[in-house]
């Protein structure tokens, strides 16, 4: 199939296709380590020669540098990929299980094996780790894949329709390019798993398709994931590594620090570092961050225009070139937008607070987010933030690098998204845990067979 036919599918091309990967996996072709680390290290040389390519399509994209292509996408899909390839064999292997004296003689395991077919809903804005991350996940479990890119990173979308079908299985993996029409055409042809990667309105719109068909969803949503810093903490240290992910494709991050709590004895020292730090690292760029599109942008916009707190740098905006300035806005009202809504953008509120439970309060009556980004030099204070703030991931001391751990499972919890996938937590995830039970045909006692005599009830009583 050409990368045009892919595009131009209707309904009935998109069902027989699907059902042309249903006989793939069914003949078997996919479980073999083989095929599955063989599509692993398809992804891997993709990510490595390609990344001229997929550097320049970001670029039209997103207006991304090719340093941070580099970052968000390419390193950390071949990190992914890498590690499924050395640990792979592992997950495989049947996991034994002890049985009870009531049934013995006999042996008991559990095995992993793929569930089928699985529909993969990347994002716009890490096009490649976040279509490509989940993928390495349906692949390794041995699975046929369907990815639809997002509509909204065009040129990206474009390129992994050309460049996947060279580098994986094109009879076992496709893709599938358009809109959210096409998703919804997708999921009600039923599938045996369906990860999306999103916000959490179009999550809600994701999971409502996929339940007419059963059709069961991991959900990898947003929130708003804040940043608390205590007042011990090294506010140098904690404006740089704030700084550098929030500006990290201009803010359009899901595990991009939301919004920060900091202790008010300690609020202006480092409201001052954080200016400052934004300023250094901008330093050889003029203007605004590049903003996705007209929409994303008014949004946006609209929450510098309506603020009630004090814009300290940035709040320029421009139109014509949907661009943003990094902006950091002190003591906002916690009813307005950029404190309701999560931000998705170059965008930071600093709020003060006075207690440390006063801070776990204000974001335990929120959403549950899906990152907690904690710094302090108190390991107490910040096990204990870790205890009681739900949240799909902690990172102490840091922001957002637990993504790039491919041993710890991502996931949202709540509105921030449901079930984890990454590393081996992917592999099960996309995989059905196989219960087995293996007896032998003797002895076979025959005292547990109707019809019971009283004496048969009272060993089956013992016996089990």
């Amino acid at each position: 199939m050409t990368t045009t036919e892919t595009r131009e599918m209707s309904s009935p091309a998109l069902e027989r296709r699907v059902q042309a990967l249903r006989a793939v996996h069914a003949s078997g072709r996919t479980r073999p380590i083989e095929w599955r680390l063989k599509q692993l290290e398809g992804i891997v040389r993709l990510v490595t020669e390609r990344e001229a390519d997929v550097a320049a399509a970001l670029a039209k994209d997103l207006g991304r540098s090719p340093v941070e292509a580099w970052l968000g996408d390419l390193t950390s899909t071949k990190g992914e990929a890498e590690y499924a390839i050395k640990h792979l064999r592992r997950w495989m292997k049947p996991e034994r299980v002890r049985l009870p004296l009531n049934q013995l003689p006999g042996s008991a395991w559990v095995q992993d094996e793929p569930l089928g077919v699985v529909l993969v809903i990347g994002p716009w804005n890490y096009p490649v780790y976040l279509t490509l991350g989940p993928l390495i996940a349906a692949v390794a479990a041995g699975n046929c894949t369907v990815v639809k890119p997002s509509e909204l990173a065009p040129a990206t979308s474009a390129l992994l329709a050309t460049l996947l079908p060279q580098y994986v299985d094109p009879d076992a993996v496709i893709v599938v390019e358009g809109d959210g029409a096409t998703t919804q055409e997708l999921l009600a042809l039923g599938f045996d798993h369906a990860l999306f990667t999103g916000g959490t309105e179009v999550g809600r719109k994701i999971m409502a398709a996929a339940a007419p068909t059963l059709t069961p969803v991991t959900l990898e949503l947003g929130g708003k994931s804040p940043a608390i810093v205590t007042a011990d903490a090294d506010l140098d240290v904690v404006a740089r590594r704030i700084a550098w992910v929030k500006l990290l494709n201009s803010g359009q991050t899901c595990i991009s620090p939301d919004y920060v709590l900091v202790d008010e004895k300690v609020r202006d020292r480092l409201v001052e570092k954080l200016v400052a730090t934004v300023a250094q690292f901008r330093s050889d760029q003029v203007g605004g961050q590049r903003i996705v599109n007209k929409r994303q942008f008014d949004r946006l916009a609209g929450y510098i225009a309506e603020t009630k707190g004090r814009i300290v740098t940035g709040g320029g905006v421009d139109e014509g070139a949907l661009t943003i300035e990094p902006t950091i806005i002190v003591d906002p009202d916690v009813a307005e937008p950029a404190m309701s809504d999560e931000i998705f953008g170059p965008i930071l509120p600093v709020v003060g607070y006075r207690t440390t439970e006063d801070a776990i309060s204000f974001v335990n009556r929120r959403p549950k987010p899906l990152g907690l980004y904690i710094f302090s030099s108190s390991k107490k204070a910040a096990r204990d933030m870790t205890d009681r703030i739900p949240a799909g991931g902690v990172v102490i001391n840091h922001v957002a690098l637990h993504c790039l751990v491919a041993a710890l499972p991502f996931g949202g919890v709540g509105a921030s998204g449901m079930g984890a996938y990454h590393g081996e937590w992917g592999f099960h995830t996309l995989s059905h845990r196989k219960s087995v039970l293996s007896k032998t045909l003797k002895p076979d006692i025959r005292v547990i067979y109707p019809p019971y005599t009283d004496r048969a009830k009272k060993i089956m009583r013992r016996i089990f």
